[in-house]
């Protein structure tokens, strides 16, 4: 085993993390409890204990990619996320920009895993070494750190999450002075620093300030998205964290807003972030609102950048309905900009349907919420979005928000006078299927001939009906994604097990 991690939570937390013969360690001022509420999280005093004999090496079987379709993300302690190589990316980070922009200050956000707090000092200890200024604003949404980058002057953030993923895994998803995500070329360019066998990873970083204050900031601002709450009428809101960063924030908006919450999924304990909970398993909201008579619910992610709807009947209301619910929203208002709504290669084709019998243009991007802010921004477009709850008001926020969304959501109920339900319910959606197969490793389709196959002949199945078949791999975990849309559920069920058995035999 390559490294080893050893933990304790009793007066002092102790991780030592043993990787080719690299150590490096971090020690708390006082112990972390094992539960924690979203009015008293833990307020941990860590600090940076200099790593020793920090290697420049990479493993040999690596190939020169540290980064997928949202960030750089993997199982936590293994390489690219084991203590040295997330030093040396920190370093990276403030290294690599072109001449005349330089890396002076990052903002650190990061999610409740019980690795992101190692992960986040190594990373600040990289940055702080290479003359970066780092401060941290502990447990916090990935947008939040979107938004301080911008707004509070940092040339670059770096939130600590892998989203939607099991707590085994963590990743880092960095962020550009103007709260966009780093372009391909700015990963490109600190991809080359990382893998650069001729630099030596700088020792002795500080690293990062603690400043949890700086939420106050992010939370006013959201807060005036919806001015006069009261045009509501009483709102029971029922709201899933997923034991994910959002607790530390929702209850105290929505009180703010002064609506009855039902919270649920806000006692992280390191390792329940997304288990069973949030906007991966609706179907728990969709019986909270049921059974506490809720006017409608919304489940966030574990790093809160998107939110799943349920409306007051309890049915599910997805990216999609959502999208297209704040499309006529924002047309009404005479705010989306350019008349067209940005959608990835997923998206439902009832979406383009629907959208244009509002005269709305829908342009497709391929998956992942980056591509759909590059989208937005080349079009200077007003919404985009993904079925899987990632929205983007670029007029609001630079990335996906759950909580900009659900405020734009209860913009569109106050405005027209209806339920979420009634809104949702104008779209038709086509059905659709996806199922997930594990991998072992990622064959160009084409290759393999079973494969390519079975794939030929679902398309050509789907010849004379309004279908479509999307096979890719994802780009977050080792999994390639059957998307089947047709005319008939039964149908598509059926083929897309067809192609999925066969992946299995031949990738699984």
């Amino acid at each position: 085993m390559d490294f080893a991690v050893i933990s304790s939570t009793l007066g002092s937390i102790l991780l030592d993390l043993v990787r080719v013969g690299t150590l490096c360690r971090f020690k708390s001022s006082s112990g972390l409890s094992s539960s924690w509420t979203a009015s008293s999280p833990p307020r941990l005093r860590l600090r940076y204990v200099e790593p020793v004999g920090l290697l420049p090496v990479v493993p040999r079987f690596m190939t020169k990619r540290l980064f997928g379709t949202d960030g750089i993300r993997g199982a936590a302690g293994v390489w690219p996320l084991d203590v040295s190589t997330v030093t040396r990316i920190g370093a990276a980070l403030v290294r690599s920009p072109e001449p005349g922009h330089r890396i002076r200050s990052v903002v650190v956000g990061r999610d409740t895993r019980e690795s992101s707090e190692w992960i986040e000092h190594a990373l600040a200890a990289g940055a702080a070494a290479e003359g970066a200024q780092v401060t941290s604003i502990g447990v916090a949404p990935t947008p939040v750190v979107a938004f301080l980058t911008a707004s509070d002057g940092f040339d670059a953030g770096v939130a600590i999450s892998a989203s939607h993923n099991a707590f085994e895994d963590n990743g880092i998803k960095l962020f550009c002075t103007d709260g966009l995500k780093l372009d391909e070329r700015g990963e490109a360019a600190l991809t080359e620093v990382v893998f650069d066998t001729a630099w030596t990873t700088p020792t002795g970083g500080s690293g990062a300030d603690v400043a949890p204050e700086l939420l106050d900031g992010y939370l006013q601002y959201v807060r005036s998205i919806l001015p006069e709450p009261t045009a509501l009428g009483p709102m029971r809101l029922a709201v899933d964290c997923a034991n994910g960063a959002t607790a530390v924030v929702a209850p105290r908006l929505f009180d703010d807003l002064g609506f009855e919450t039902i919270m649920t999924g806000c006692k992280p304990d390191g390792r329940n972030i997304n288990d069973g909970c949030g906007s991966t398993h609706p179907e728990r909201l969709a019986q909270l609102v049921d059974r506490r008579e809720c006017r409608m619910g919304v489940a966030f992610d574990g790093d809160g950048d998107r939110a799943i709807f349920v409306d007051g009947h309890g049915r599910v209301v997805d990216g999609d309905q959502v999208l297209f619910v704040c499309a006529k929203h924002l047309q009404r208002g005479g705010r989306l900009r350019g008349g067209a709504v940005v959608a990835t290669d997923m998206s439902n084709i009832g979406l383009k349907m629907g959208l244009q019998k509002l005269g709305i243009e829908l342009i497709r991007c391929a998956v992942g919420d980056k591509y759909v802010m590059e989208t937005l921004a080349d079009r200077q477009l007003a919404l985009g979005g993904e079925q899987s709850g990632h929205v983007i008001f670029p007029d609001v926020l630079t990335t996906g928000d759950g909580l900009v969304t659900t405020l734009m959501v209860l913009q569109a109920m106050a405005a027209t006078g209806r339920e979420l339900g009634d809104l949702a319910g104008e779209l038709t959606m086509y059905p659709q299927v996806t199922v997930n197969v594990p991998v072992r490793k990622t064959t160009s389709l084409e290759n393999v001939p079973d494969v390519a196959a079975v794939i030929a002949e679902v398309e050509r199945r789907l010849v004379g009906q309004e279908g479509q078949l999307l096979v890719r791999y994802s780009g977050t975990e080792p999994l390639l994604r059957i998307t089947l849309q047709g005319s008939d559920q039964g149908d598509i069920e059926r083929w897309a097990e067809e192609i999925a058995e066969v992946v299995r035999r031949r990738l699984g």
